[in-house]
């Protein structure tokens, strides 16, 4: 039997933020509540951009996530934020990993999301271009954008300091502000940035993460 979603996704931060985000949504509901299929797009193949695709998403790009649950017929969804968003206000009915609509602490969540949907990902992913895919050595556009993501951390060790968390009272909780985060920051090696230790915040809050059952799960897909 054909389980209720269904993932298109590649080994990328992006991608890695919907799987990680269900594996913890399963851990803490369970099968019965949420399960999903998945097939890995080799992007080396534009098999993202082939006509079946682009219907799901006319972007062409990964994720998209296929909701077969959905009455009266299936729902799409692409832009890997908005997919979190989606599973959260559909799957997560005790609000594990978000907030109450209308909540100070839901405004807070959207507030770290759109930052990293806005900031990280396109400043890191254009410092990943210039370092391991530009067809000629472009040193201002490698200083540019390591330097850039360099700042960006820095705002998020700010946020961090005395706490466990993106969002929440206290020292806050995980929520998919911090799992839309966590695939980019883990790999700032990548990004020129060899250590984290001008982000000692940062690192902690890596390291915290990166030791959930879930979110191993997660990175182990596709």
């Amino acid at each position: 039997m054909a389980k209720p979603l269904f993932l298109y996704t590649s080994s990328t931060p992006n991608g890695y933020k919907v799987s990680t985000v269900l594996e913890e949504l399963k851990a803490a509901y369970g099968t019965d509540v949420i399960d999903y299929d998945y097939e890995k797009i080799v992007l080396s193949t534009n098999r993202q951009k082939e006509p079946w695709f682009i219907a799901l998403n006319p972007n062409g790009r990964i994720p998209v996530l296929v909701d077969r649950s959905h009455e009266p017929s299936p729902f799409t969804v692409f832009e890997s934020a908005a997919i979190l968003l989606y599973l959260v206000r559909k799957y997560d009915p005790e609000g594990r990993f978000t907030f109450p609509t209308g909540s100070d602490e839901e405004s807070e969540l959207l507030q770290w999301i759109f930052f990293a949907h806005g900031a990280i990902g396109p400043m890191q992913g254009q410092a990943h271009h210039f370092r391991h895919a530009a067809p000629e050595d472009i040193p201002y556009g490698k200083k540019r954008y390591t330097e850039e993501t360099a700042r960006l951390y820095g705002v998020l060790n700010i946020r961090l300091e005395g706490r466990d968390y993106l969002v929440g009272p206290g020292r806050g909780k995980l929520t998919i502000a911090d799992l839309n985060a966590f695939p980019w920051v883990r790999l700032h090696q990548r990004a020129g940035i060899e250590t984290l230790d001008a982000f000692p915040n940062v690192q902690a809050w890596l390291n915290r993460i990166a030791e959930r059952p879930a979110v191993k799960a997660g990175l182990a897909i596709p």
